[in-house]
């Protein structure tokens, strides 16, 4: 028999899974046990046990090797597998690494097939399924890093750094093909459908930013050898475009309704609907062009009539707004886009600021009247021309008069979108606090730690990872992922994608005849 199946004829291969059980329970019996803390214990079990589980398992490995039977192999390439060997392969699963032995089939000029890793649906690389998901959920969570460590201490597996990151690429390759092919829900037609999008910047090696980035690090030259001189970068990123998409109820306001929702001693969450059905994603490899037009086609499979009312958040940023026009003409799809009323309320405050003192009453006064104003239905040329009459009553430096300018202008290029009393009318979402969560959750909290290079690569597999886990989508995912490999692995080798199978059919269950 080969080297391959390591138990001897007629020897139970649980045999030395008892051994070790009952090596453990002797331990446990012993005066030496009686004398160990709690803490003592508990790593003699964990550890021990660990042992007994991979021992479990490979016991179960040998005992399939021993019942595979003959099969008929033809590859995907046409050609039959016809000369058959026994071999083994190495397998680092979440309790320490296991043999694999299994039957090889093989022909000249072509690469070898083996059924039984397709009936167990291995993967073409060291680490087993569960190691590349606990690398997968973790790597969502904690550096690259802290993940090599907790796989030291929490499992059997030993995988170093490298791997790590490869493992989270390979485990997050069929986000794209996930979201474009399941089941959407019905949703009610009367439900807003909410799209917003945003940016975000990712510190990235070198090589990995965008060509103008890239050229501008390559030339940059610092002034100081021992710090930055002011204006000048550490790091050059890459802007990561992220993207939410959420249903929600209408929920009409009135302009009393915002300001006092805006006062920190005034809570109205419990009134508010909550988005419901809501995907959050970030992408640094692909454009923002790419993403706004996902988002619409997302859009589209939720609401394939066109029959709901479609809003786009926006915080102003002119690209974007080009951008989201496009995609909405492309996707024949009329939309309604709101300017966050944050980012507008900011430069009221800027503006503010150029005539009263900070911390007044005076100041607070001021922007709570110009924001009830616009909120009220008043033009954004209107409120432009008040803080130009404020600043024609008032001496003002030159450092003030661009800051004014700066907010006027704001208001001026973006009154077109800025009828909130309309939108307050028609319950319409004014605010874009979803994006602005996203933004932090998705990659700041993650991408942003201190000293962090993020290649290209890496960078996109952690936010599809950590976009999965904030839509809730993750479990769906890995059963969705966990198919396609079996598929790309295992029946894309075979001809028609008919693997055989190596075991015999189970015999039938007898049942009980009174």
């Amino acid at each position: 028999m080969s080297a391959a199946y390591a138990v001897a004829a007629g020897q139970d291969p649980f045999e030395s899974a008892r051994e070790q059980a009952e090596a453990m329970e002797k331990h446990l019996r012993s005066s030496e046990s009686m004398e160990s803390t709690h803490a003592e214990l508990e790593g003699f079990v964990v550890d021990e046990g660990r042992e007994y589980q991979r021992r479990l398992l490979q016991a179960h490995l040998e005992l399939r090797a021993e019942r595979e039977r003959p099969v008929e192999v033809k590859g995907a390439d046409g050609v039959q597998r016809k000369h058959r060997r026994l071999s083994s392969r190495a397998l680092m699963s979440v309790v320490g690494e296991v043999d694999v032995p299994r039957a090889a089939y093989q022909a000249p000029g072509v690469p070898g097939l083996h059924p039984m890793d397709a009936a167990l649906s291995l993967p073409d690389e060291l680490y087993s399924h569960s190691v590349r998901r606990y690398v997968a959920e973790s790597a969502a969570r904690s550096s690259f890093d802290e993940v090599v460590e907790g796989l030291r201490k929490s499992t059997g597996a030993a995988v170093p750094k490298r791997q790590v990151e490869e493992l989270a690429e390979r485990a997050a390759q069929d986000f794209d093909a996930f979201y474009s092919t399941r089941a959407v829900e019905v949703e009610d037609t009367q439900a807003l459908l909410v799209l917003s999008f945003d940016g975000k910047g990712i510190a990235m090696r070198r090589e990995d930013l965008r060509p103008a980035t890239r050229k501008a690090a390559e030339a940059g030259k610092h002034k100081l050898t021992k710090r930055l001189a002011k204006g000048e970068k550490r790091n050059r990123k890459r802007m990561a475009e992220v993207a939410t998409l959420y249903t929600i109820d209408p929920w009409v306001r009135t302009p009393d309704d915002i300001v006092n929702d805006l006062r920190p001693v005034h809570d109205v969450a419990a009134q508010r609907p909550r988005p419901v059905n809501k995907r959050v994603w970030a992408s640094v490899e692909k454009s923002s062009r790419e993403v706004i037009s996902a988002a619409f086609a997302e859009g589209l499979r939720r609401d394939p009539e066109r029959l709901r009312r479609w809003v786009v958040l926006v915080d102003g940023n002119k690209d974007q707004i080009t951008l989201v026009k496009r995609a909405a003409k492309k996707a024949c799809v009329e939309i309604t886009i709101v300017l966050d009323i944050i980012h507008v309320l900011e430069y009221l405050w800027k503006a503010a600021h150029c005539f009263f003192a900070d911390g007044t009453k005076e100041v607070e006064q001021w922007v709570t009247c110009r924001l009830h104003e616009l909120l009220a239905g008043r033009t954004a040329g209107a409120i432009a021309s008040t803080i130009r009459r404020h600043a024609s009553s008032r001496v003002v430096d030159m450092g003030t008069a661009v800051t004014l300018d700066t907010c006027i202008g704001y208001l001026v290029k973006h009154r077109t979108l800025l009828h909130y009393d309309r939108a307050l009318a028609a319950g319409l979402p004014i605010a874009t606090g979803v994006i602005e969560g996203a933004c932090r959750h998705l990659v700041k909290d993650r991408m942003d730690r201190t000293g962090a290079r993020w290649s290209l690569q890496g960078a996109e597999a952690v936010l599809r990872l950590r976009s999965l886990r904030s839509s809730g989508d993750f479990e769906a995912y890995w059963a969705f992922h966990l198919q396609q490999e079996h598929d790309r692995t295992h029946r894309a080798r075979y001809a028609g994608g008919d693997v055989p199978s190596p075991l015999p059919p189970p015999r039938p269950k007898l049942r009980r005849v009174k």
